[in-house]
């Protein structure tokens, strides 16, 4: 009687030694538009939503999507990257809430490339905003289409003492109910925000920065047909080079507490080009034509 109760004792121990390989949690995932969250969220058994990998996801890990799906909207609190592949549309559509919710540790680093983000405009209960960014270190967004929202494209809304850096590359936001990107911590932390090959058009405002402790600069991009101000400095500061800005109410608009520093922009066909409420300095080789209201710079960068 002694062995088969010696065997069992073995069979159970066994069994509690390997439940923590089977609960553990993997590197990477991934979602199809045909799998199941039931699933373990590998690449022969995906899940089929962001959601139902994110928990099967180690910190620091990456979420994949294998073929073309809507994969739903997502809460981040850890450190992730989530990627929806090249040449596919790996899609989040969402209707009264944000896409992505970003409420991470204060040393975390999150990345977004490769989605599409719907806020289904023109419906009676629009998506809100395409990314919010809560908390963390880092938001990088890479490659990404926001498109319909009724509030921001890029919502970066923190409250935090330690820094954040917010990195924006080759992405297009259209149609966006307030801003496209809008920058704010009502903490004492620093907000670095650094925008470069982005296409902004149809917005009510562009860039918009509103708090002292905000620097953002934008490059190689284009902000057209904004309904309000292409980059709107309430507080903080925005440094634009390089940069076409066409078709819009106000180009650039410096508040008595924001600066707006201007060089190699294309400012065209906007009602008002310069409103330099605040600081505007240019570094003098900016070209401003075509506008209702040219306006101007008020203060000039040294070029060395």
């Amino acid at each position: 009687m002694k062995r088969p109760i010696t065997q069992l004792c073995l069979s159970f121990l066994l069994l509690l030694a390997l439940s923590p390989m089977a609960f553990a949690q993997a590197t990477r995932t991934w979602v199809s538009g045909v799998g199941d969250d039931a699933n373990p969220c590998s690449r022969t058994a995906p899940c089929k939503t962001w959601a139902g990998a994110i928990s099967k996801t180690a910190a620091g890990g990456e979420m994949d999507a294998l073929d073309p799906g809507g994969f739903g909207a997502l809460t981040i609190t850890k450190a992730i990257t989530l990627d929806g592949g090249g040449g596919q549309v790996a899609s989040i559509l969402v209707s009264g809430t944000d896409g992505i919710v970003v409420n991470a540790g204060a040393g975390d680093t999150i990345i977004l490339r490769n989605l599409r983000l719907n806020g289904i405009s023109g419906t009676g209960s629009g998506g809100l905003n395409g990314i919010t960014f809560l908390a963390g270190q880092q938001l990088v967004v890479e490659n990404c289409e926001i498109f319909g929202f009724t509030q921001n494209a890029i919502n970066v809304n923190l409250n935090q003492t330690t820094t954040a850096n917010v990195v924006v590359h080759n992405s297009n936001f259209t149609l966006i109910g307030q801003n496209a990107a809008s920058f704010t911590n009502s903490n004492t932390g620093n907000v670095f925000g650094s925008l470069s090959n982005v296409a902004i058009r149809g917005a009510v405002s562009g860039v918009t920065t509103s708090s002292a402790n905000v620097f953002v600069d934008i490059s190689n991009s284009t902000v057209a047909q904004t309904t309000g101000f292409g980059l709107h400095a309430v507080f903080g500061s925005i440094s634009a080079e390089n940069n076409m800005l066409t078709g819009n109410t106000t180009a650039v608009r410096a508040e008595s507490n924001g600066t707006v520093r201007l060089s190699n922009n294309g400012i065209y066909n906007n009602v008002t080009g310069v409103r330099a409420v605040g600081s505007v300095p240019s570094a003098t080789n900016n070209r401003n034509a075509g506008n209702t209201v040219a306006g101007a710079p008020n203060g000039t960068i040294t070029i060395q």
